[in-house]
């Protein structure tokens, strides 16, 4: 019978703090709506695919081989000829204006110099403010501008006689886990732990302060309930939005996005509840600290939201941090559950390969409830 009061307790707790959110219907609707709201309106806007990136073109040959030359870059989807100009000053009204990315220039003895079996130069001008989409641009560029003196080469091969002179190396891509290279099918599970981690700080940030401002923790405290107690009946209600915010999220992945999922989604199920449980606690450890609601959100805000974003390579890849800020990353959890997301919904490869991320997740998480613990107390400030 002793046994069973601890859970008892736990779950009077639990539900005095599911009928406080419920009073709240507010607050309840936007916690289970929003991080499907978000997941559908950040997948859209953080798009990293560089496409019809707009380029312009100064023929000064004017010849029908320059003509058929330009058209190389006019049959793909990656790169839009929008302009033709006559002059520089042209060029550089375009570009400061940020209407292309990049000009080509071709030089007026273009075919001339073709045609006779000699060398040229054509000019590439970049708008080198948006360094990402310029270096994608210039690969584009590139690749043309080398099958486009392949088939040159071999022009004049076959018109000296040679024929059928096949090239020392056939590259065949084989690209796995993301065949088409479509950024959303990296961004998205990324997106889901990000926001995830930010709403499952916030709404347990509210859970000890509110109590402290509405002046029910007085009541609390003449309680025979323990620390332990209060910490775990509080965190159940939120596990089951958190749980139900995964489900809705991949959901709006797995039907808008097309994100389809490889592994296994018990295994996903539970490593996100791993996750959810270590963010929560994090968020009761900052509400147990400041006791003020409005400190309490602001503090959720900053511990999660840039870190969870920045440092987690969700963006940025963490090895080309400096060593200091890549040692910082190992105490962001997101880091780990970003991996651990992709590899079960990208790659279909079960949870035990990636142990190491999950003992990481594991510690963070007894860390963060210990330290809010030994913060917690049942006892009047002085």
């Amino acid at each position: 019978m002793k046994l069973f009061l601890p859970f008892q307790r736990i779950m009077a707790v639990a539900e005095k703090e599911w009928i406080q959110i419920r009073r709240d219907t507010r607050s309840l609707i936007l916690t289970m709506v929003a991080p499907a709201f978000l997941v559908l309106l950040f997948g859209y806007a953080l798009n990293m695919d560089v496409k019809n990136v707009s380029i312009a073109v100064f023929d000064q040959d004017r010849t029908s081989f320059s003509r058929q030359f330009v058209e190389k870059f006019t049959h793909t989807e990656y790169l839009s000829l929008n302009y033709r100009v006559d002059k520089y000053r042209d060029i550089d009204g375009l570009i400061d204006r940020g209407k292309i990315a990049l000009a080509l220039v071709i030089p007026v003895d273009f075919t001339r110099k073709i045609k006779s079996g000699r060398n040229t130069d054509i000019q590439l001008l970049v708008d080198g403010s948006d360094s990402m989409t310029s270096t994608v641009a210039l690969g584009y560029v590139r690749a043309i501008l080398a099958q486009f003196n392949i088939e040159t080469r071999m022009e004049g091969l076959n018109k000296a006689g040679v024929a059928d002179m096949e090239m020392p190396i056939d590259v065949r891509n084989r690209i796995w886990y993301n065949e088409e290279l479509q950024s959303k099918n990296y961004v998205i599970p990324g997106l889901i732990v990000i926001i995830l981690a930010l709403v499952s700080a916030l709404i347990t940030s509210l859970t000890i302060s509110r109590e402290w401002e509405r002046g029910t923790m007085e009541t609390l405290i003449t309680t025979p309930v323990r620390p332990f107690e209060v910490m775990t009946g509080k965190l159940l209600p939120y596990m089951v939005i958190g749980s139900f915010n995964v489900v809705l999220t991949f959901l709006v992945g797995h039907f808008v996005f097309d994100i389809q999922l490889r592994g296994s989604f018990l295994e996903l199920m539970a490593l996100a509840i791993l996750f959810l449980m270590g963010m929560s606690a994090l968020g009761i450890l900052i509400s147990a600290a400041t006791k003020i609601q409005v400190l309490s959100i602001q503090a959720a805000m900053i511990v999660t939201y840039l870190p969870s974003f920045i440092l987690s390579g969700f963006i940025f890849p963490v090895k080309n941090m400096p060593v200091l800020i890549q040692g910082i990353t190992y105490l962001i959890p997101a880091k780990y559950m970003i991996v651990l997301i992709k590899g079960i919904v990208l790659k279909g490869i079960p949870a035990s390969m990636m142990m190491t991320q999950i003992i990481f997740m594991i510690i963070f998480t007894l860390v963060v409830f210990l330290l809010s613990l030994k913060k917690f107390r049942l006892t009047m400030p002085d």
